[in-house]
């Protein structure tokens, strides 16, 4: 099951404190730090996850997930390009994976993949994006093409606007910045929980 809340962190203390809020559903996306560190930071999300029965999608770094015993990736278009698709369905992770164009999206589809993410939505302040925003006629358009597959939205997402995303036809909501930048994330994620839970997907 693939819960409709889906928040993107960049520590395990992150998950830490957005577990007891009722997430379940979360990625650890580390950037730029040491091997070791970032065995341990996998590691302790993972127990994490594990103990709270929440699903852990570990961002990119999907041999230290195999070697870890992590069970789910997400992969951008320039990871997807240099993993090996077979090692990790060999030990059995399920797979999500970026998409902002219809070439990324044809790439992505015939990976097989458990998740379809497209953004940005809306514009976003995480970071440059080389992609103009796709709006929401956009969700529809995808969820047309990828059929059964979960569509997760990402991008500039505000739980006030998550109606009209959902509407458009995402499955899936995953934000950063609407929860970690909030004046009390908390308080954020428990509201997004509320929200959303009753949309839980198979």
């Amino acid at each position: 099951m693939l819960d409709p809340f889906y928040p993107i962190v960049d520590s395990a203390a992150w998950i830490a404190r957005l577990l007891p809020c009722g997430v379940k559903f979360v990625q650890l996306r580390i950037k730029d730090r040491p091997r070791e560190a970032l065995g341990a930071e996998i590691a302790a999300a993972r127990d994490l996850c594990g103990e709270a029965g929440a699903v852990l999608v570990v961002n990119d770094y999907w041999r230290a997930a195999i070697d870890l015993g992590c069970r789910f990736v997400h992969l951008g278009q320039g990871d997807l390009a240099g993993a090996d698709l077979g090692a990790i369905r060999g030990a059995e992770l399920r797979i999500g994976i970026s998409t902002h164009d219809d070439t990324e999206l044809a790439r992505a589809l015939a990976a097989k993949p458990d998740y379809i993410a497209l953004g940005p939505i809306y514009p976003t302040i995480l970071k440059a994006m080389e992609f103009a925003p796709q709006g929401l006629a956009r969700i529809g358009e995808w969820k047309k093409k990828i059929g059964t597959i979960p569509l997760v939205a990402i991008g500039g997402i505000t739980l006030e606007r998550a109606a009209g995303v959902f509407e458009a036809g995402a499955d899936v909501i995953s934000v950063v910045t609407d929860v970690t930048r909030a004046a009390d994330p908390d308080c954020r994620a428990t509201a997004w929980v509320k929200a959303t839970r009753q949309r839980a997907i198979a």
